[in-house]
């Protein structure tokens, strides 16, 4: 159970590092929050320089929203603390 944890912690460590992912992350809870989704994930649908793999997984990870609020949770605690 504890080998889970730290790789979720690793995780949300390398979203928090990553100033890209941090935004896109960010902006993807305020949108499920808002219900205003549907319209991030038509233009991640049109959009032409990402390969179905990705767009597939952003739209997975978007469209969970508990986790969504997990990670801009632990995004916003960890922004205080560096």
């Amino acid at each position: 159970m504890l080998g889970l944890w730290q790789q979720d912690i690793e995780w949300l460590e390398a979203i928090s590092q990553d100033e890209d992912a941090r935004a896109l992350f960010l902006r993807m809870a305020a949108l499920s929050q808002a219900g205003r989704l549907e319209p991030f994930l038509t233009e991640l649908r049109r959009d032409e320089e990402l390969d179905d793999q990705t767009k597939g997984t952003v739209a997975e990870l978007a469209q969970d929203e508990a986790f969504l609020m997990a990670v801009a949770d632990y995004l916003r605690t960890t922004d205080h603390l560096h």
